[in-house]
């Protein structure tokens, strides 16, 4: 069966090429940027390039510096842990093994969160992650919340690096642009997670996170100016994001013919592992089928024939991705209904899917890439 799946922008550069594209700056050898003595790569987590386009209001110099060229396109699923994975090693999805936001271990069938489930008796950031970083070499700095400094998933994505912790964005923008103007050849990894944690939670249509929007475009003023004339900052996300209302969740509940077959559930509620039990694939794909019209359903084996894990997938990670998968293409979200904790379906913005306003995120030329 062929996929009508939607098509990215010929123009974007994809996620997997903005560290190579940094690192090749400082270097001298970059054919999109001009060479710099240091580079800054400010991600903003949540912050689609739709989203942005709809509230320039409220975050008029970043608005002074899009385009509708001035875009990337992140990788499916479009979640933190698979799309944050792929920009620091340069590697796709099924070269890396972070295929979602949870996902099942194939050796003891536990589907565990590819972002907090990192241990002894969890997932082994050394091995479960294949890809080498990006950051891991001389003069790579990693500048974050300081919380995120020992967890499984930074040592998974960014091995060596230099970490510094700090609480405020006020304070990690400062620094950010002191570790780049003060090492030559420096590449600073900037995270902010506070616009999505604000989306998650209130949506993108509310004042909380317009708000935060608006202290996100003032940061990033203060690191465009602060850096240096030497210095270049390209600020971009890990995805995008949609509000889904409560009542356009879709609860699978006992007894729904769509759980027959299906031993686990992994993914997120916009884009679905479904792991089926032994022979039973084909027959959870046509459970399926009936939501077409407002999901793209594919079988593992058509979504890594359309190339959406990668041009190849490594033969020990094409068993951590779901049989079927069910990807959103509605303003809808899906939930076991036989979960005991349900907190998460008290989220309003949230990803993981095909959509436009999910996969384009912005990629802004700042400090002395600024045209």
């Amino acid at each position: 069966m062929t996929l009508s799946l939607p098509a990215d922008p010929s123009h974007a550069l994809r996620l997997t090429g903005v560290v190579p594209e940094l690192i090749a700056a400082v270097e001298g050898r970059s054919e999109r940027l001009p060479a710099v003595r240091s580079a800054v790569l400010f991600v903003v987590d949540g912050l689609g390039a739709r989203s942005l386009a709809t509230h320039t209001g409220h975050a008029r110099f970043l608005a002074s510096h899009s385009t509708k060229k001035a875009v990337a396109t992140t990788v499916f699923p479009s979640t933190t842990a698979a799309a944050l994975t792929s920009l620091l090693t340069g590697a796709d999805v099924g070269a890396h093994g972070i295929v979602g936001y949870r996902a099942r271990v194939p050796a003891t069938g536990a589907v565990l969160n590819q972002l907090t489930d990192w241990g002894p008796r969890a997932l082994d950031p050394s091995t479960w992650q294949r890809a080498p970083s990006l950051l891991d070499g001389p003069s790579r700095f990693v500048v974050s919340k300081p919380e995120y400094a020992s967890s499984g998933f930074t040592v998974a994505t960014m091995r060596d690096a230099v970490f510094h912790g700090e609480r405020e964005l006020e304070a990690r923008i400062e620094l950010a642009a002191h570790l780049a103007r003060t090492n030559d050849g420096a590449i600073v990894y900037l995270y902010a997670p506070e616009l999505d944690s604000a989306g998650h939670k209130h949506g993108i249509a509310s004042d909380a996170w317009l708000t935060t929007l608006e202290a996100i475009d003032a940061a990033t003023r203060r690191l465009h100016a602060a850096v240096g004339r030497d210095v270049g900052v390209l600020l971009t996300a890990d995805h995008g994001m949609v509000d889904v209302e409560r009542h356009r969740h879709v609860i699978l509940d006992e007894g729904d013919a769509r759980l027959d077959g299906v031993a686990a559930i992994g993914g997120e509620p916009r884009m679905l592992h479904l792991y089926a039990e032994p022979g039973a694939a084909s027959a959870v794909r046509a459970a399926w089928s009936g939501e077409q019209e407002q999901a793209w359903i594919m079988s593992r084996g058509e979504a890594i024939g359309a190339g959406l894990f990668g041009a190849l997938v490594d033969p020990g990670i094409r068993d951590r991705i779901g049989d079927v998968l069910v990807a959103a293409r509605a303003q809808i979200a899906y939930y076991d209904g036989r979960l005991v904790d349900t907190s998460a379906q008290n989220m309003v913005g949230q990803h993981g899917s095909l959509t436009p306003e999910e996969r384009i995120v912005p990629l802004l030329r700042l400090g002395c890439f600024a045209v």
